[in-house]
Formats: C-alpha cells, structure tokens, sequence
C-alpha cells in the first residue's frame, strides 16, 4: 500500500511544477501531464487543511468557552 504524500511534500512538489509550467519550455502532452498532476497535489493539500482545520476547531472552545463535544 502507498503512502500518502505529506502536505509538506505536496506543496513541494506543486511548487516545483508551477515553475516547470511557467517556464514554458514543455512539450504540450507533458504540459498537460504535469498540470493534472498539479491538480491532484491542490485536491491533496486543500484536504489536508480542511482535516487540520476540523482538527484545530474541535480542539478551541467556542464563544462561551466549551468546546462542541462537551455538550
């Protein structure tokens, strides 16, 4: 089974493929390649943040100093 990439590496790698798509020196079929692939690395990272967030919100307490679960 396969790893999931961590947010760190994620953005790494998504840094790296912008500035390979900006520089403007690919193929097209490569291009295309490298852009659905910095896709998927955004869907990633976007649902990396998302779980953290949730993490963080459960974990501060609201407005009247609870936390929601302790209802």
């Amino acid at each position: 089974m396969k790893k999931e990439q961590s947010f760190e590496a994620a953005l790494k790698e998504l840094e790296e493929t912008v500035q390979r798509l900006e520089s403007g020196q690919l193929a097209l079929d490569e291009a295309v390649a490298l852009f659905e692939r910095g896709q998927e690395l955004v869907q990633l990272c976007a649902g990396k943040l998302e779980r953290a967030e949730l993490q963080v919100n459960q974990l501060l307490p609201d407005a009247d100093g609870y936390r929601e679960e302790s209802w």
